[in-house]
């Protein structure tokens, strides 16, 4: 498996979320499954197998994060020395030039990627579109609605 880029806070997110399934999830399941296994008949039991498809999904999710974390490639942004280019972790102020709305995102990997905190996936058009750009770059993005220019007015590595 190729080495999956990860920020450090990310990646200590991914720690959590596994450190809680494992610890919380997983045992509040297994649990689950022993009660509904002691009420009889499993064949009409829809407490188990709703139990059963959780565990499933938990234990698929645990394997999922630790393959994840055994190929991060972890980059802490406040040591990356790009010249003032866009990369993986940094943070850029952009202004959209038809509509003069200016907005900041972070570049992050796609496990990381919140739109709604302003981290975009490295694999979105955006990010395709503002990787080794500098500021006073303007970047075209192709949209749904078509191409849209954004003036890239600042980047920053925190």
């Amino acid at each position: 498996m190729a080495a999956i880029p990860l920020t450090v806070r990310g990646a200590e997110r991914l720690k959590q979320e596994l450190h809680r399934l494992k610890t919380v999830e997983r045992p509040a399941v297994i649990n689950a499954i022993s009660e509904a296994r002691a009420q009889g008949d499993l064949s009409e039991n829809a407490e188990y197998d709703a139990a059963k498809e959780k565990q499933g999904f938990i234990e698929g999710r645990i394997q999922d994060l630790e393959s994840k974390l055994s190929n991060a490639q972890l980059i802490d942004p406040t040591e990356l020395d790009a010249d003032g280019r866009i990369v993986f972790g940094a943070t850029v102020d952009l202004e959209d030039l038809e509509s003069n709305e200016k907005v900041t995102y972070q570049v992050v990997g796609d496990d990381e990627a919140d739109i709604r905190v302003n981290m975009i996936s490295i694999s979105s058009p955006i990010a395709r579109a503002l990787i080794g750009k500098s500021e006073g770059d303007v970047a075209e993005v192709q949209a749904p609605s078509g191409v849209r220019e954004y003036e890239i007015l600042n980047v920053r590595y925190i």
